[in-house]
């Protein structure tokens, strides 16, 4: 399969090595940052400069390929899905922007190519596991979906470091948030929903932010009384960015916050990816919840260092572009994430990332199987 990868950021440079190291794809990786192509150059990899803003410019370039996997920052992905669209390129994306997702599917209204947004962690792998679950109670009344990529030694006030992009984190706490309750599709407010919880010994905070939940709002309506995702964080986070953003009203000038944010905030590599998701429904006419958790930890590989969010987030959309050649998705039109079996998933050779690895009270790591 002869893919192209736009964008070499964090997120950027794990996929582009895994899919290389496969053997399996010819990879090419654009961006108009220099800097970060060397780097992959450097492991070989082929790349290309592109500026993903010039619509035709990145028509006549993505023509020339299968498939293309958009990792840059989610403005941009309406601009590259019409691009694919133009081009007769597969298209898949790590968005977690709702507005982008609408507009990619109206796109894939009667293509002939399949556009698959909304690959990565959240959106992603938190709703392929959730309708998994689901899938188990005749009747569903509540899911809870919560994740977290957070610094596994916090040290500051916000108790957070950077571990991904800041334009998405700033977006998913800006934007309404999908939900459903009492049966009912409805908006929720960002930052809104406060909740606290402790797992493994540890107290989080977690509250409601934009784009966690994927297609699974229309996917489950009329079938699920209760459906919400929010953010895990480390207790009093929520408070600041509350803050920073209605107080101090950085949520009206949103790039100066950003700039605070990168000159103000670390980012780690040493981090962890919480996965939290419960289930409450009847199955043989009682009342029972199912849980399951992960907890991903950095891992340093025969490359070097790779964060959490990196894997996660790579180990999703590389698991959908392998399921997809290897025709165990349709090859046409809007796929969700839902339509990709969790079991498939963890069986394949980068989806088994969220067979995870969990530390143990002795601090060492020990493989946790999914809940069964």
């Amino acid at each position: 399969m002869k893919l192209i990868l736009l964008g070499a950021g964090h997120i950027g440079q794990a996929i582009a090595e895994w899919l290389h190291d496969s053997g399996d794809y010819d990879v090419t990786v654009a961006d108009r940052d220099v800097g970060a192509l060397a780097k992959l150059t450097d492991l070989g990899v082929t790349t290309e400069i592109v500026d993903s803003t010039d619509l035709l410019g990145l028509t006549r370039v993505l023509s020339r390929f299968e498939l293309v996997v958009n990792a840059l920052p989610y403005q941009m992905a309406v601009t590259v899905a019409t691009a694919a669209k133009a081009a007769g390129t597969h298209y898949f994306d790590l968005t977690e922007d709702v507005h982008a997702t609408q507009t990619i599917r109206s796109l894939a209204e009667g293509a002939g190519t399949v556009f698959m947004p909304q690959c990565g962690l959240a959106p992603g792998f938190i709703g392929i596991a959730a309708h998994e679950l689901a899938k188990r109670f005749s009747k569903v009344r509540d899911i809870k979906m919560r994740v977290g990529a957070l610094p596994e030694f916090p040290t500051n006030e916000l108790k957070y470091n950077l571990t991904w992009s800041v334009d998405g984190l700033v977006n998913e706490y800006c934007h309404p948030c999908e939900a459903i309750r009492g049966g009912r599709r409805e908006w929720v407010q960002p930052l809104e929903g406060l909740e606290h919880f402790s797992l493994d010994g540890v107290e989080y905070e977690a509250f409601n932010t934009s784009g966690g939940l994927g297609t699974l709002c229309e996917t489950l309506a009329g079938k699920v009384d209760s459906l919400d995702y929010k953010s895990v964080r480390y207790p009093g986070h929520r408070k600041l960015m509350k803050f920073l953003l209605e107080d101090l009203r950085l949520k009206d000038d949103q790039e100066k916050l950003k700039d605070i944010m990168r000159a103000a905030v670390p980012s780690t590599m040493q981090d962890v990816v919480l996965v939290f998701i419960t289930v409450s429904g009847e199955r043989d006419g009682q009342l029972i919840q199912e849980a399951f958790s992960r907890k991903i930890f950095a891992q340093q590989t025969a490359r070097g260092r790779m964060s959490a969010i990196q894997m996660t987030t790579a180990a999703g959309i590389c698991a959908a572009v392998d399921l997809f050649c290897e025709g165990r998705l349709p090859r046409c039109g809007f796929i969700g994430q839902e339509a990709i079996a969790l079991d498939a998933l963890l069986a394949n050779r980068f989806g088994c990332v969220y067979n995870a690895h969990r530390r143990d009270e002795a601090g060492a790591t020990r493989d946790v199987p999914l809940a069964a």
